[in-house]
């Protein structure tokens, strides 16, 4: 009877671990999307890998998971560069990937700031 409870409880934290890892995963699938989307690249082979777990503390205190995960990108479909972001609970920490296009004002030399 005792064994049979010990492996439930352990099927229960299976369930659990595995829940949440997805639900990151969904998480870093849809900031990759977004910021391809808003640096208009193409986001490439719909998905997003996971590289990395480690056991972190989160703002909050509690002990949690902090997972990275990797995505591929192209800037115009014939190149390939990949991208990386780090999820801490649900919270982003880290983004390394295509950054929104901007053009900046060339200023004549002497001018200030």
């Amino acid at each position: 009877m005792p064994s049979l409870i010990l492996l439930m409880i352990a099927g229960a934290a299976a369930f659990a671990f595995w829940n949440s890892s997805r639900a990151a995963a969904e998480r870093a699938e849809a900031l990759g999307r977004n910021a391809c989307r808003a640096a208009d690249v193409q986001w490439l082979d719909q998905s997003v890998h996971a590289t990395g777990l480690r056991l972190c503390r989160l703002a909050s205190g509690w002990l949690g998971f902090e997972r990275s995960f990797r995505f591929e990108y192209s800037r115009d479909g014939s190149d390939r560069y990949s991208g990386r972001l780090v999820l801490r609970g649900e919270q982003l920490v880290s983004f390394i990937g295509p950054a929104e296009a901007s053009v900046t004002a060339l200023r004549p030399r002497g001018e200030d700031l």
